[in-house]
């Protein structure tokens, strides 16, 4: 049923325009569309996500939306760049070195933005 069509992630914000500047100046994103009490973003390939505003302040302690790259370590120098920090793990069976950890045999980051959502970037070479 739903195997051929798009999806999008839907992130919470409790402060939408400081939410806005950060994807703007950490990821270089700009909204495709504003529509009343969100952002809606495009990406590759027909994906995207949406970032509402919400006054719950819950977050999930879990990956809530993953970007797929060809280069990790080259997308992790331009995001620290633009003052993105990654997140440094330590559980058993799972540790980051630098803020790279091995995911099913492919190198991933993860970090949050600026309302506490945790993003990723997994290699897909």
């Amino acid at each position: 049923m739903l195997g051929e069509t798009n999806v999008h992630t839907t992130l919470p914000a409790i402060d939408l325009a400081r939410a806005k500047q950060w994807y703007q100046e950490k990821l270089g994103l700009t909204p495709a569309e504003e529509p009343s009490g969100g952002l809606r973003y495009e990406a590759g390939g027909g994906s995207g996500f949406i970032v509402y505003l919400t006054p719950n302040p819950n977050r999930g302690g879990h990956t809530q939306m993953g970007f797929r790259v060809t280069d990790l370590r080259a997308e992790m120098t331009a995001l620290r760049g633009a003052g993105v920090v990654f997140e440094e793990y330590d559980f058993p069976g799972f540790k980051t070195v630098d803020g790279v950890a091995d995911v099913n045999g492919r190198p991933a980051a993860f970090f949050k933005d600026s309302e506490g959502n945790i993003l990723g970037l997994v290699e897909y070479a």
